[in-house]
């Protein structure tokens, strides 16, 4: 029976966040994942994008996504400092429309944008080729300038590495149920003041009644070759056909391609077909990448909630959820583990969290 004071449920990017800041507040922290630093955070792509994502009726995670990018910045420097550079990109977003239904879908987006105050600038075709000279047949773009992205696996060795430093210890064993003050395992119980279950898609199986279900992502990952046109220097966006499909460049010429998404339950096979739709979509968007080296394929498994909100908050005393993330756990991994503090510390967290009370659809 092993007992500590805080005990983190997922090691993925927000259980090692949260770990990383409890231990830095003073709190005696362990995490329990039989594989750390993997998971969904380690095919994510990168972007820290919420104006680039926003969409009409969703201001509620705008706002909360918004919030944790002004976090980002002195999260990153603060962690570069105790475990490692997570390789904080401030280049920005372009998002690309090519056929006619794309580019009504991005002006769409760009009128809501204006409507709730948030700057972008709009592109033509012919700047786009002066910007970006590697994206071709493009419409329409938008340029969002204050939007950043991460290099996703740096940013979890530098967690992990961070919180070793602070003291957090790590069981890598898997949690069968979490009740408040306490995580079963299969080799034992560990008592704690308070848990915090931050296990991603499988949160709902370790807590029965919480809305996480998973959403399945396929991922490919790219290498230039001697050779070949380098990768854009923006995250680049676009709409072909209606699909989303996104390009995130990394400092060693590496290129991650996705997204796919769809309700498929636990299966992380990666499929034929989603590798197909990624391949076709970046050629449209980006033709140099033809000629690219495919060093991975993977598929991840995103934890989907009833709004795209996460579930952020007192479960039950001494239970505290920090799950549901959808697209956007590494965005919100900043403002999660602050308030996750705040919780732990009895004050009140950041404002932009209210939205995303775990009892907002009728049960936990």
């Amino acid at each position: 029976m092993a007992e500590t004071q805080v005990a983190v449920v997922g090691g993925g990017v927000i259980g090692l966040s949260v770990a990383w800041k409890a231990a830095l507040a003073g709190y005696r922290v362990t995490v329990i994942d039989p594989s750390p630093g993997r998971g969904a955070s380690w095919v994510a792509g990168g972007m820290l994008a919420p104006v680039a994502e926003a969409w009409p009726g969703e201001e509620a995670g705008l706002a909360l996504g918004e919030e944790s990018l002004r976090r980002w910045p002195a999260f990153a420097e603060a962690l570069a400092a105790d475990g490692g550079d997570p390789g904080l990109s401030t280049e920005g977003t372009l998002v690309v429309a090519f056929d006619r239904a794309d580019a009504d879908q991005l002006a769409v987006l760009a009128e809501y944008l204006a409507s709730v105050g948030r700057a972008v600038d709009t592109v033509t075709g012919r700047r786009l080729r002066s910007i970006e000279p590697g994206v071709s047949g493009a419409r329409s773009a938008l340029l969002v300038p204050g939007d950043l992205a991460v290099d996703n696996r740096r940013l979890l060795r530098s967690l992990q590495a961070a919180a070793l430093r602070r003291g957090v210890r790590f069981l890598d064993v898997e949690a069968t149920a979490v009740e408040p003050g306490l995580v079963r395992t299969g080799s034992g119980d560990v008592r704690c003041d308070v848990a915090v279950l931050a296990a991603g898609a499988y949160s709902a199986r370790l807590r029965p009644g919480l809305g996480v279900r998973p959403l399945k992502g396929e991922i490919l990952r790219l290498r230039v070759r001697r050779g070949s046109l380098g990768p854009p220097r923006h995250t680049v966006r676009g709409f072909v056909e209606g699909r989303p499909i996104y390009l995130v460049p990394r400092e060693d010429g590496e290129l991650v391609l996705g997204a796919t998404q769809y309700e498929a339950g636990f299966d992380e096979t990666v499929t034929a077909r989603g590798v197909r739709e990624l391949l076709e979509g970046a050629e449209r968007i980006f033709p140099g990448i033809a000629e690219y080296e495919l060093v991975e394929m993977a598929a991840g498994l995103r934890a989907g909630s009833v709004d795209t909100l996460p579930y952020l908050g007192p479960l039950a005393d001494g239970l505290l959820a920090a799950t549901g993330h959808h697209r956007n756990g590494l965005l919100m991994a900043p403002v999660t583990a602050d308030a996750i503090v705040a919780w732990l510390d009895g004050e009140k967290p950041p404002a932009e969290v209210e939205a995303a009370d775990p009892a907002r659809d009728g049960g936990h």
